[in-house]
């Protein structure tokens, strides 16, 4: 039903952030981390739980830099644990995902019991019963020993039904992601950066993290000053050393295979059929080390906290102030000289 106007959508390109005065001497002094349970992430970046973007490779890296890496569900179950106990001296440090099957707990057991203490409930459309009774399950079982991230969500609503079924940090949207054509496909989906302000407005305790649609380094800055505490990243991490995707080579060019695991070919791989057409298989540049990505994006995101004079998380959403962009303006905004 229609009621009234259509409310408008806004996405990451459609603003800005507005400078503001600075006392900032250093982008040393600034703290672009967050929270998670009772861990510290100092880059709040996460690497997206996708067969080619994050095995024991990628979690180890992402350990090592600050942030976190969830290893896939698209195994079995021993092959996951294997990915985990591959990835670290401290495995509390990597997160694993599962779904919402009837093998979800053996698989969530199994994750616990390697070390892992972060568990990603991993769906498409994460608010729904099934998603409640996992978490429910998870927490009965582990209680506050497991720090459960559940998702994707892009409503208010969406958001404050997980929180209350015991979420520790949602994943917040549907269909913003590079290989996704979920909007496509099923004509539903809300930009990223309007879910996280929409949920950011309701949410008491959770983390958000920002899922889809983040394209560069502004994206992460904006995601965070709209209310995220995290991001999380596919595409921008999918053609390094530490993905898991197939390298091809054409001429002297190097490229990583890149799909959504809604994908034709991805589905085809990991459950033998072909049930909801959601995605594609591409291929991104190689882009070597994980670490040179990461480092890159940490010095643009702390340069992104300096315009606003926030030397943290809670200083940038304080104050913060966007303005949306004409078509005119988001052209300037871009490098434009070759358009010359």
């Amino acid at each position: 039903m229609i009621d009234g106007m259509l409310q408008k959508c806004l996405s990451f390109d459609d603003v800005l952030l507005v400078p503001k005065k600075s006392d900032i001497s250093s982008r040393s002094e600034i703290s672009i981390g967050s929270h998670l349970g009772d861990y510290r992430l100092p880059l709040p970046i996460i690497s997206s739980p996708m067969d080619t973007v994050t095995e024991g490779d990628m979690a180890t890296a992402m350990a090592s830099a600050g942030g976190l890496g969830i290893i896939h569900r698209y195994n079995t179950i021993s092959e996951q644990a294997k990915m985990i106990g591959a990835a670290l001296k401290d495995t509390s440090k990597v997160a694993a995902a599962i779904g919402v099957s009837s093998d979800s707990m053996e698989r969530a057991s199994a994750i616990v019991s390697t070390g892992a203490k972060i568990v990603c409930i991993d769906v498409a459309h994460g608010h729904h019963v099934n998603v409640e009774r996992a978490i429910k399950s998870i927490k009965d079982k582990f209680g506050s020993d497991v720090v459960i991230i559940a998702g994707n969500v892009a409503t208010p609503e969406g958001f404050t039904d997980l929180e209350d079924w015991g979420a520790d940090a949602i994943r917040i949207g549907i269909g913003g992601g590079s290989i996704c054509s979920t909007r496509i496909q099923t004509g539903h989906g809300v930009s990223t950066f309007q879910s996280v302000i929409a949920c950011n407005f309701v949410r008491r305790k959770a983390k958000i993290i920002a899922d889809g649609g983040i394209k560069r380094a502004g994206d992460i800055v904006k995601s965070i000053a709209a209310g995220a505490d995290f991001v999380m990243l596919g595409s921008l991490l999918a053609g390094t050393e530490e993905s898991p995707g197939e390298m091809i080579i054409d001429g002297e060019r190097r490229r990583k295979v890149y799909r959504g695991m809604a994908s034709k070919e991805a589905q085809v791989d990991w459950r033998g059929e072909v049930r909801s057409f959601e995605g594609i298989s591409s291929s991104v540049p190689y882009s070597g080390p994980v670490s040179e990505v990461l480092k890159e994006l940490e010095r643009n995101v702390r340069s992104g906290f300096s315009y606003s004079g926030a030397r943290d998380q809670e200083s940038l959403k304080k104050k913060a102030t966007f303005i949306q962009q004409t078509a005119a303006s988001q052209t300037e905004s871009s490098t434009h000289v070759l358009a010359r």
